[in-house]
Parts: C-alpha cells; sequence; structure tokens
C-alpha cells in the first residue's frame, strides 16, 4: 500500500539546509494500522505529508496506493487525495461555515459523486462516528471529540483506501481521545483501510498493529 525506498527530504531557508528525513524506507501492508512515534522535529509530520503528496521528497521513492508520487503530476496528486487518501488533523481542520453534515459531503461533492447519493453516504457516515443527531449544528456547537468524529466521517466520506492521521488524539482528554482510537481501530477493522498515524502518545500508539520509532529522520532500530 506504502513503499517509501531511500527517502531524503532537506528543506532550506537561505542558504542553510534542515534535513527533515534522512534515508528512510518503510512498507505499510494494505489494511495495516502503523503508528509513527518519536520526538519533537523527527520527521513524522513530513512522512505524512510526502505520502499525502503535499511535498515531495529532495530524493528517493514514494508509492502509495500503486502511484508513484515523485513521479505523478499535480493533477494526479490532488486526484489521489480526493479519491484514495483520507486525512484528519490534531485540530480538526472543519470549515466553521458548514455545517457537520455539508462539511462531510463536501469531499463528495469535490470527488463528483452523483448528486443522488450523496445525502445517503453523508447520513451513513455521521452514524458511523454517532454524530447522526448532530448533522445541522456548526463545528463550534460539537465538543472536541464531536469535531473529531466529525473530521473522521469527512475523511472517510469518499471511502479512501488510505487514512492519515497526525496527532489525531493531542488535542483531546484521555477519555475522549481513547473513544476517537477506539473508533478509528473499529473502522479500520470494518472497512479495511490502512491507517498511518503520527502519535507522541504511547497510549494511542498502543492501538496500533506495528509502532515504528523515528528520531532524526531515520528509523530508530531497537
Amino acid at each position: 500500500m506504502i513503499l517509501l525506498t531511500d527517502v531524503h527530504k532537506i528543506y532550506r531557508a537561505g542558504k542553510v539546509e534542515v534535513p527533515a528525513l534522512a534515508g528512510l524506507s518503510l512498507t505499510v501492508e494494505r489494511g495495516e494500522f502503523v503508528a509513527v512515534v518519536g520526538p519533537s522535529g523527527c520527521g513524522k509530520s513530513t512522512l505524512l505529508n510526502l505520502v499525502a503528496g503535499l511535498d515531495r521528497p529532495t530524493r528517493g521513492t514514494i508509492l502509495v496506493d500503486g502511484v508513484d508520487l515523485t513521479r505523478a503530476p499535480e493533477a494526479a496528486l490532488s486526484r489521489l487525495r480526493r479519491e484514495r487518501v483520507g486525512m484528519i488533523f490534531q485540530f480538526y481542520n472543519l470549515l466553521p461555515h458548514l455545517t457537520a453534515r455539508e462539511n462531510v459531503a463536501l469531499p463528495l461533492l469535490l470527488n463528483g459523486t452523483p448528486t443522488l447519493q450523496i445525502a445517503g453516504r453523508v447520513e451513513a457516515e455521521l452514524e458511523a462516528v454517532a454524530l447522526l443527531g448532530r448533522g445541522d449544528h456548526f463545528p463550534h456547537q460539537l465538543s472536541g471529540g464531536e469535531m473529531q468524529r466529525l473530521a473522521i466521517a469527512r475523511a472517510l466520506a469518499p471511502r479512501p483506501a488510505l487514512l492519515l492521521a497526525d496527532e489525531p488524539t493531542g488535542n483531546l482528554d484521555s477519555e475522549r481521545g481513547g473513544a476517537i482510537l477506539d473508533l478509528i481501530r473499529r473502522l479500520n477493522r470494518t472497512r479495511a483501510f490502512t491507517v498511518l498515524m503520527a502519535t507522541h502518545s504511547p497510549e494511542a500508539a498502543a492501538v496500533a498493529d506495528r509502532v515504528i520509532r523515528l528520531r532524526d529522520g531515520r528509523l530508530e532500530i531497537p
């Protein structure tokens, strides 16, 4: 599902080079739930951005669901994100002027989903995250846990093959964070999509099938 081979990412600020990833090779199988852990600045978010096609490596190759992200044109990367990659973040990234129902419908509209199918798909996703009765609420009317559940529903509405989660419980208390992890784990098992999650939390990492550790842009070997 995900294959990285000798991936380097160097950011440049004037004449200063800042290495974020330094020769990272990694394979994630289809349907696997992998947690990426490590200290701040180790390259976790850089890794997710590269796998999402939001950034390109300085060198090395990245394949996601059969697409070579290092060679694909921008239009192909945009299509990959619309159709096959869902993303959730620590601070939800919901559109505040749209209701919960409209937030979930948006990626389906952008995807070209037939109009007659959208309402049913939206209701199914809201039901899957226990928000069916909150569809007409705006994000500011929801709790933190509800906003993250809504973000999950929006990310999964297009039925992606891959879910990228960047610190999905970082803005929640332990109880709500645990509920979010249980939800992601359950949907991962029932829908068989792949999960790549960056986290600082050992408790969050513990729900994954496998944990990889990054330090200074490299895999840390136990």
